[in-house]
């Protein structure tokens, strides 16, 4: 049953909040080095991958993120910029940052983005095709400022994901995903995130990740079902976020998004300060910044009567 629930102490929201969008750009750099490698190719490279080091297929600096990191944080800003959600914004934004000639970015979001830019739309036709993780993987900024209101993250989730991505199981993932910071930002514990998860595959079985697949694609399914089984078969961050990437596969991805749940989960105190020292400066600091801009306008911020925000169970 979902209840409503005492509001957590602020400053502990917006410590989550930080630690959310930081575990996006922790797992992209860290993920980005093993990306397209199998987790045997991995093992005799690295014995075990755990360091902010660069590298990989892209030749990245220590420290450097791609797309995941660089889509969220356009989001973040087109809400800032816009003082509110305005859908024209954030497409402006991913259309000005393709244009910059990014070090990454996936075929899909390419192809997306281009049809805003030729055809001025806001959506992107159904696809089967379109059933990667490039919308979930930008999540976070659109959890954050929806904190407090389930039905405006279902409303923004999808909103934000049609302007290249345009299918069912997209959709589903980037809700569900969002529902889950939310719980986790207000203080919800590894075990009812886990009840969560069971009853969203409970409702969409192909996102079964018991027992796990094995499978790091692009692929949402295979996305999620990596990330729900590191991320509930370890027991802090760090360790999460090392399995997670040690699978290889689109493991900037997957490392991005566990770094956001883990991130949500055990706040900034979780986070390896290696890791934080070694990521780009600049990138450090406006993830930081945009993350309590976001909380601080979201619904949670209003006064109390306009709270709707639950328990994890």
């Amino acid at each position: 049953m979902i209840k409503i629930v005492q509001k957590p102490d602020w400053d502990e929201i917006v410590d989550k909040a930080r630690a959310a969008f930081m575990g996006v750009a922790l797992g992209d750099a860290l993920g980005a080095t093993t990306e397209f490698m199998t987790p045997r190719e991995i093992q005799v490279q690295f014995g075990v991958h755990d360091r902010i080091i660069g590298k990989g297929w892209l030749y990245l600096k220590p420290g450097q993120v791609t797309d995941d990191t660089e889509m969220s944080v356009c989001i973040g800003r087109a809400i800032r910029l816009s003082k509110g959600w305005h859908l024209p914004a954030i497409a402006d934004a991913f259309a000005g940052w393709m244009k910059s000639r990014p070090v990454d970015i996936g075929s899909t979001c390419a192809r997306g983005i281009r049809n805003y830019i030729v055809h001025h739309s806001l959506e992107v036709p159904p696809s089967r095709w379109s059933a990667g993780n490039g919308a979930l993987m930008r999540m976070v900024p659109v959890a954050l400022y929806t904190l407090g209101d389930g039905d405006l993250l279902g409303r923004y989730a999808v909103e934000q994901a049609h302007l290249t991505h345009n299918n069912p199981l997209s959709d589903a993932a980037c809700i569900f995903w969002g529902r889950l910071v939310h719980r986790a930002v207000m203080g919800a514990t590894l075990n009812q995130l886990r009840l969560l998860a069971d009853d969203f595959v409970a409702q969409h079985p192909v996102f079964g990740y018991q027992p796990y697949p094995g499978n790091s694609s692009a692929y949402v399914v295979d996305t999620v079902q990596t990330v729900f089984h590191f991320l509930f078969s370890s027991a802090g961050f760090e360790e999460c976020l090392v399995r997670t990437v040690n699978q290889g596969g689109d493991a900037d991805t997957t490392g991005a998004l566990a770094g956001m749940l883990a991130g949500a989960l055990y706040g900034g105190r979780g986070l390896p300060k290696q890791w934080v020292k070694r990521l780009d400066s600049r990138v450090h600091s406006e993830v930081s910044e945009l993350a309590e801009y976001l909380v601080t306008h979201s619904p949670l911020s209003r006064p109390r009567e306009n709270y709707r925000y639950y328990t994890a169970r």
